[in-house]
């Protein structure tokens, strides 16, 4: 299938002027709209080359399928990814015990707020375009705890995930009685991801932080380039309460004499960045002055899109996701990659615009703006705060023409979750609050109170289980003769989702 082509194109002959009215846009724009791991794709035919599975299913092999459980399962018995110790001594001495994998290769580092996961699939999409093996690790998953460690684009296989659990199991092992606290869940997976990409071996690691950046586990690795994508406040009882208080945990990314890709950020947050890098004599990319979005006009199954990055510009890229915060991820990621590539410092010139296009052209992203069913449209979006919520609502009006949305939403209970509400208020006609299986799941009842606060008592329903909460929702978006013009939203975390994909007979 050919990339789409509006017919309507915008006249980009004057570039320089162009480009030079996005700065000033760029700079006045609020950039909480523009932030958010949300977005992605609908159901659609992809060029470019093959990205693998979105989301890997379970073991198809009884035996195998046994056993990766039984590694879930000892993982699972590990401190979980919101009880933190804040340092990385506990993985440095991982990694000196198995011979510090972490170095064997070169990697590109991704901090912020939102957008981590969506920009880091664009940038293994493009590296791999240029011929390059990557791998990428990311969190949290949506279905299957593989996604998180990919190799060329796709998640490893469930024998691969073993293996790179037992190989490194004694090692683990011999840490954890010689330090105060047990590795936690996320820094074993975090072992894992660095020694299967040394065993690959890959040519780049694309390494997203889990929480934060300075004490982050991810941060064992000295990346030539750092990727901070917008700060919002979240995780603020770790990460601070202002954004400058967040900036300063996830400036520590920035490695001495590093590239820094910065997206647009509030001001405070800028300037802690600023004054980090140049303590440590970084040179910094700015979105909106060094490099940004030129044009951008919606395209079917997605957008199409001017990036002008560090060597140039490069025009009629077609990125299947949806909303205008994935458009920025896009330049942002585009601008990484010519930084890790050297472009615009150590080499003049731009890369080849043919392969640039068919990199992300072949992007996915599930669990973000991504449509599963028809009649009535189902979209799944893992936003999980507020100005994730507002990305997504922007994104949603812009790409969908519905006449009566319902929402399904079910969190977390240490989120901003009126924030994120309030968000959402606007495009719901009614929302239907839910629970999700995990342990952090906000109380369904303490939900619908906070829900009932922000939509009125009229326009909130209560479904405890979440198959319940989908088949209430999808039957209000069919009333009312609305069918063709119907939609349901399910969004407010990872874990609804990924939920709601298997439910929704998604694999």
């Amino acid at each position: 299938m050919s990339e789409p082509r509006p017919s309507d194109r915008h006249d980009n002959s004057d570039s320089d002027d162009t480009f030079a009215e996005i700065v000033d846009e760029e700079t006045q724009r609020d950039p909480d709209l523009a932030v958010i791991e949300a977005g992605s794709r609908t159901l659609r035919t992809r060029s470019g080359p093959p990205q693998g599975e979105e989301v890997p299913a379970r073991p198809a092999d009884p035996e195998v399928d046994k056993a990766l459980r039984a590694v879930e399962q000892e993982l699972a018995g590990r401190w979980g990814e919101t009880k933190l110790e804040p340092s990385v001594t506990r993985i440095a001495a991982l990694m000196d015990v198995l011979g510090e994998p972490q170095r064997a290769y070169p990697s590109i580092h991704i901090t912020g707020t939102n957008g981590k996961t969506s920009t880091a699939r664009m940038i293994e999409a493009l590296l791999g375009a240029f011929d390059l093996r990557t791998g990428r690790y990311t969190s949290p998953h949506v279905q299957s705890i593989t996604e998180r460690i990919s190799l060329d684009g796709a998640p490893i296989d469930p024998e691969r995930f073993i293996e790179a659990y037992q190989d490194i199991k004694p090692y683990v092992e011999m840490v954890d009685t010689q330090q105060p606290y047990r590795l936690s869940f996320f820094e074993v997976l975090t072992g894992m991801a660095y020694a299967a990409f040394a065993d690959a071996p890959v040519d780049v690691a694309v390494v997203e932080v889990g929480m934060g950046g300075s004490w982050d586990a991810t941060n064992v690795i000295d990346s030539s380039v750092a990727v901070v994508t917008p700060i919002s406040l979240d995780h603020t009882d770790r990460l601070g309460t202002t954004p400058a208080e967040i900036a300063g945990e996830k400036a520590g990314i920035i490695k001495q004499g590093a590239t820094v890709i910065l997206a647009q950020q509030p001001v405070d947050a800028a300037q802690v960045m600023l004054k980090k890098a140049v303590e440590v004599d970084a040179t910094v990319a700015r979105e909106g002055m060094e490099f940004g979005v030129v044009a951008r006009e919606v395209a079917v199954g997605g957008q199409l899109l001017t990036l002008r990055g560090l060597g140039g510009e490069y025009e009629e890229i077609f990125l299947p996701l949806y909303g205008a915060h994935q458009a920025h991820n896009a330049a942002v990621a585009l601008s990484a990659v010519e930084a890790f590539f050297g472009i615009g410092a150590e080499q003049p010139g731009s890369l080849d615009v043919d392969t640039v296009r068919r990199a992300f052209a072949s992007v996915i992203s599930p669990g973000r703006l991504e449509v599963v069913r028809s009649s009535p449209t189902v979209v799944l979006d893992a936003a999980h705060n507020p100005a994730g919520a507002r990305a997504t609502a922007d994104g949603l009006s812009e790409a969908f023409g519905f006449s009566r949305l319902i929402g399904v939403v079910g969190t977390s209970g240490d989120k901003d979750v009126k924030g994120l509400l309030e968000a959402f208020e606007p495009i719901f006609a009614e929302v239907v609050v839910t629970q999700n299986s995990s342990g952090r799941a906000m109380d369904v009842d303490e939900l619908a109170a906070i829900a009932v606060e922000v939509f009125g008592e009229d326009r909130v329903q209560v479904e405890p289980r979440l198959d319940d909460a989908l088949e209430a929702a999808i039957t209000l978006a069919e009333e009312e003769d609305e069918y063709a013009g119907a939609g349901v939203l399910v969004t407010g975390s990872v874990i609804t989702v990924g939920e709601a994909r298997l439910l929704l007979g998604r694999r």
